[in-house]
């Protein structure tokens, strides 16, 4: 089954509340975040009614992202990274 990437391109300042609680149901929590979700019916339900707020690219499972992957360093990871470069400097 594929996968919906939904980015949220668009505040909801002025926003009625009904499409406040969907961007947040759908996940998202600050301005030009990305999530992921597998393609339904409600998810698609939910987009529609969003729909100039978000962008939304449908994307095949073998490119979704893995579970637990964020792409970023974690915050212990840049500290001993940082402490080593100026070590050396």
């Amino acid at each position: 089954m594929a996968k919906l990437r939904i980015v949220w391109v668009k505040s909801i300042i002025g926003a009625k509340e009904p499409h406040r609680r969907t961007i947040r149901a759908l996940g998202l929590r600050r301005l030009h975040q990305v999530v992921e979700h597998q393609d339904s019916s409600t998810i698609r339900g939910m987009v529609h009614q969003v729909r100039h707020l978000v962008e939304v690219e449908e994307i095949p499972e073998e490119r979704a992202r893995r579970p637990g992957r964020t792409g970023s360093r974690s915050v212990s990871q840049a500290a001993t990274s940082r402490s080593d470069s100026d070590a050396g400097a």
